[in-house]
């Protein structure tokens, strides 16, 4: 059976969607799903390097990361750039944005993305109709500002090589919730630039520390995968510790 234009631009129905069998992700009742798959406008591919949503954007709307990594960011007149956290699939994109006038911060693909697209006029309706989904969509944007708290407790604290385990065993811990992790191995895509941006580190700082904790074993990196050759030893590195895991929600 042909697939009309309309399915084919909303991408999988939301029932169906592969994230919702993922550890990382609470049960939702179908009705609630369903709410959500209405709400729904367009899945959107952006190529690595687009903008997702850029500084000052007064148009934007709200996000379902499906698949590939991006990241927040924030940048100076001047260029330099801040990394404020990297978002992987399932995270909601946008939250600030469609909530104020304009966009605080740009959000950029570093992958290959796909995007499940809700439009920001519907998020009022969200508030209204459906209380248990906005409960949801509070406590994501409480943990996305948790996420930022530690990558600033690693920028104002950390030493470079504590801010590379930080955020080495962070990102391994949310792929492995989604999955994505096999023999402590995972897809790896940041370049040195971007480590250097994320760190508040200059580049050849970056790349020095990177390298000597590459030769002290605490991990390899081989096309274009990362493999943690000894997880707790660089959570404690890190001074972050093992806390008990729990599902979030996914809208």
């Amino acid at each position: 059976m042909a697939v009309s234009a309309k399915e084919s631009r909303l991408g999988v129905p939301c029932l169906a969607c592969p994230l919702r069998l993922k550890p990382a992700f609470k049960d939702k009742p179908d009705d609630e799903v369903r709410f959500i798959q209405a709400m729904k406008v367009d899945h959107r591919l952006v190529q690595a390097g687009g903008d997702i949503i850029h500084p000052g954007q007064e148009d934007a709307e709200l996000y379902t990361l499906f698949s590939g990594w991006a990241f927040r960011y924030k940048s100076l007149p001047d260029g330099r750039r801040q990394i404020l956290n990297f978002l992987l699939p399932g995270d909601l994109v946008g939250l600030q944005a469609s909530l104020l006038s304009a966009a605080q911060h740009g959000i950029e693909a570093l992958t290959d993305v796909e995007l499940c697209v809700f439009p920001r006029k519907r998020v009022w309706d969200l508030f209204v109709r459906m209380p248990s989904l906005s409960y949801e969509i509070a406590w994501l944007g409480s943990r996305e500002e948790s996420l930022i708290d530690e990558n600033l407790t690693s920028v104002g604290q950390r030493n470079a090589s504590e801010r590379i385990a930080a955020m080495l065993i962070s990102l391994y811990r949310r792929a492995d919730a989604l999955g994505l992790v096999s023999d402590n191995s995972f897809v790896f895509p940041l370049s040195q630039q971007q480590l250097a941006d994320a760190l508040g580190l200059s580049l050849v700082h970056t790349s020095k520390t990177w390298s000597r904790l590459r030769r002290s074993g605490l991990f390899s990196i081989a096309g274009g995968r990362l493999t943690l050759l000894n997880p707790r030893l660089t959570a404690r590195m890190a001074s972050i510790f093992e806390q008990e895991f729990r599902p979030r929600p996914l809208i």
